[in-house]
Formats: C-alpha cells, sequence, structure tokens
C-alpha cells in the first residue's frame, strides 16, 4: 500500500507541476484533474503515517517562514 501511495503522489506532483508550468489551456486542465483525483487516491490509500507528513510538512515549513519574517523584523 505504501509504495502505491507514492506512486500516486508521485504522479500529483508532476501532474501539478506541468499543469503551472504549461501554456495550452487543455493540457492544463486536464493536468489539474489528474492532480486533484492522484492526491485524492494518495490520501484515500495512504498509511496514517503518511497522511500525517503530508499534513504536517507544509504546517512546519510555515513555521519556519515565521520564525524567519520575525526575525528580519527586529
Amino acid at each position: 500500500m505504501l509504495v502505491l501511495s507514492l506512486i500516486t503522489l508521485l504522479v500529483a506532483s508532476v501532474s501539478t507541476f506541468l499543469s503551472l508550468n504549461t501554456q495550452e489551456d487543455v493540457f492544463k486542465a486536464a493536468m489539474g484533474c489528474s492532480a486533484v483525483i492522484s492526491l485524492l487516491l494518495t490520501l484515500f490509500f495512504a498509511p496514517w503515517v503518511l497522511k500525517l507528513a503530508i499534513i504536517a510538512i507544509p504546517l512546519v515549513i510555515d513555521k519556519f517562514n515565521d520564525l524567519s519574517t520575525e526575525r528580519s523584523l527586529n
């Protein structure tokens, strides 16, 4: 199950990257839909450790960004 989750997470990441970096509207929409579907499949099939990591990583990055802006203001 972990391998399947990591594969769908990789597909979602690549689809998101392609969706953000292309100029063609149809391809952008297709990659966006593919990214959303893959992300939902990842969240459905993932073990709780991977789900926790997916949620925790953006929160930790945001916390570090807040700390760096506080230091730059002082």
